[in-house]
């Protein structure tokens, strides 16, 4: 071979690892009670860091969905066609419980629950999503349903087995008849985005009980799900609805694909523009009250976004430590860098932020059918949550992006597919301004949720002084909140509520870091700039292990 093609100081692939393998991560999951869950968790890291699963996602991804409106003889089908890749991961996930199936217990469908089940889930979910973040749409959706559909028992009834089920079976068949199913949701429309009120598709009752449905949805993911809980207006206003895409006599229900999003990443799932026209739903819940009978649906979304997004930042964090271990400059590894190790220190610690806040939503999440102070505090944790760790993701991921230098702005690398990625949990479920004006209306309206935020932070009192100050200046804006201050306040209450947690439950390198640069403002507007003389060794020992 040439000389000139020869081969040096170049990184390893990434492979045939344990992404459970995370300090943070395995901590929190044994702290909020699912210890019990590690050797399952385990053994989906090595399953998600492995040879087999990475070619599934760049299949996925190279091979994207692609809609198929009619048959050979012109017949209208509306399928969507994926990879096999995309079809064997989720299958994997379904079959690891990440969809319905932690609500088996809780809802009457199986054995009882488990303490710290929706722990053990969350974990998982956040592990497993670093294989490939697309395919966790329908897996999101579905898990989510299960607890909307309460306001409906016998809908629960009829497709509750098939949502909590292990099974995967892709393809439309008549639901009774397949082994499990997968939810979709279609909310939004052209007119109104996030403004769900504004929306035009209607539905009219019909003799039978049932309800027939028109107009058109603007954004529907996973389009091939057997099920979707749509809005639609009656005449008592926006109303919730289930609309299988096969109906009980095995007939296709009207669901005309009008096109496939083309969007900017997640595309290995496909998003859809359905129209309904005399399409059949069935009534969830009140009619005139669907938006809060979606509310415990959006909540687990949420924190599903949360869960994604702290995922796709340990994942950028742990390919830029691999990188800066085996690439070589200017006589020694980059991770012995005193700059390198700066940046990896300050990602570090952010992640980890975002990883111990999520788990402990989860963990709330578990607690709050018995324990109203937890039902409270995910209220507003999730809000908090949903908002700040969506947003430091992109932020995150372009930093990690930037340590493997041009080699990370090739596809080859993966970080461009998470770049792309990384801006969707903060848009999905409603983007920041959303969530900011709903902690506004949990701050007017539910009390308990912010006394409960207070226990929260408080626990904490005591341990460290910029801390503490930081949580006086909440209160004194909590005594008269605006709305063009909901976005800092938001970000505030998310990061002192981190800060608390790291406090009590991380190592001092990490808590005194974090509280320095985020709490108290030691910090330059760059990943890199922590304050002088923390604990870098310490830090970076934290780092997710490749």
């Amino acid at each position: 071979m040439p000389s000139t093609h020869a081969v040096t100081n170049q990184v390893p692939d990434l492979v045939d690892t344990d992404l459970a393998a995370d300090p943070p991560l395995l901590e929190a999951v044994a702290r909020e009670g699912a210890g019990w869950s590690l050797d399952a968790l385990h053994d989906t890291g090595r399953r998600a860091g492995s040879a087999q699963v990475r070619e599934w996602a760049d299949a996925a991804h190279r091979n994207e969905p692609r809609l198929r409106a009619f048959d050979r003889v012109g017949h209208r089908v509306d399928e969507v066609d994926y990879d096999p890749g995309y079809h064997a991961l989720l299958g994997e996930a379904v079959s690891r419980g990440f969809a319905g199936a932690v609500w088996a217990g809780a809802d009457g469908l199986g054995s009882p629950p488990r303490p710290g089940q929706h722990v053990a889930r969350a974990a998982g979910f956040l592990v497993w999503s670093q294989a490939e973040a697309g395919h966790g749409c329908p897996v999101s959706m579905s898990h989510a349903v299960v607890p909307a559909l309460r306001a409906s028992p016998e809908l629960l009834a009829q497709y509750g087995p098939g949502l909590v089920s292990t099974v995967y079976q892709p393809g439309l068949a008549d639901p009774a008849s397949k082994p499990g199913l997968l939810a979709g949701m279609g909310m939004t429309e052209k007119q109104g985005g996030s403004d769900v009120r504004t929306n035009t598709t209607s539905a009219v009752a019909n003799a039978d009980g049932s309800y027939t449905l028109t107009g058109h949805k603007w954004f529907t993911s996973a389009p091939m799900c057997d099920v979707f809980l749509v809005l639609a207006q009656t005449a008592q206003g926006v109303t919730c609805f289930l609309v299988p895409r096969i109906l009980p006599d095995g007939s296709r229900n009207p669901f005309a694909i009008q096109r496939l999003k083309d969007k900017l990443g997640n595309r290995s799932n496909a998003s859809s523009e359905p129209e309904f026209d005399g399409t059949i739903g069935f009534r969830v819940g009140d009619e005139g009250r669907g938006v809060r009978t979606i509310i415990e649906m959006v909540a687990c979304t949420r924190l599903d976004n949360a869960l994604g997004s702290a995922a796709g930042m340990r994942d950028a964090v742990r390919r830029a430590t691999w990188h800066a271990t085996h690439r070589r400059a200017f006589g020694s590894a980059l991770i012995d860098k005193p700059l390198m190790r700066g940046v990896l220190a300050d990602l570090t610690v952010e992640s980890e932020a975002a990883v111990t806040l999520a788990v402990r939503l989860a963990g709330a999440q578990d607690r709050a059918p018995h324990d109203p102070h937890e039902a409270a505090f995910r209220r507003i944790g999730v809000t908090l949550g949903k908002y700040w760790i969506c947003k430091r993701q992109t932020a995150v991921v372009g930093e990690a992006l930037e340590c493997l230098g041009g080699n990370g702005f090739v596809e080859e690398s993966g970080m461009p597919r998470l770049f792309r990625e990384s801006p969707l949990n903060s848009i999905w479920e409603g983007s920041g301004n959303v969530n900011a004006l709903d902690l506004l209306r949990v701050l007017s309206r539910e009390s308990a949720a912010v006394e409960a935020y207070r226990a929260e932070v408080e626990a904490a009192s005591g341990a460290d002084h910029r801390l503490d100050a930081a949580w006086k200046s909440i209160l004194d804006e909590l005594r008269d909140p605006a709305e063009e201050r909901a976005r800092w306040l938001a970000e505030r209450m998310a990061v002192v509520l981190q800060g608390s947690l790291l406090v009590r439950h991380a190592p001092t390198a990490v808590a005194d870091a974090f509280v320095g640069s985020r709490v108290a403002g030691e910090h330059g507007a760059a990943f890199g700039t922590l304050p002088r003389g923390v604990d870098v060794d310490g830090i970076l020992a934290r780092a997710p292990l490749g």
